[in-house]
């Protein structure tokens, strides 16, 4: 089985001082899939707020994680 991750480019994260930045945002992690396509629809059936918060999963960068050797 694989494990991928989701980002995107969407949206924006405050930093410490609290200003706004434009910066790519982890949406979610993703286990025990074959495939990237399993995997997305794993990540939207278990997280809502996804698709609530109104990203654009056309938008969203998965890379499949290897495990270190």
């Amino acid at each position: 089985m694989k494990k991928f991750i989701f980002t995107t480019s969407e949206g924006y994260t405050y930093t410490p001082n609290d200003e706004e930045i434009e910066n790519m945002q982890v949406i979610g992690i993703v286990e025990d899939v074959m495939n990237e396509d399993e995997a997305l629809k794993k990540l939207l059936k278990e997280n809502d707020w996804i698709i609530d918060s109104g990203f654009n999963v056309a938008e969203f960068i998965c890379y499949e994680i290897f495990k270190s050797k």
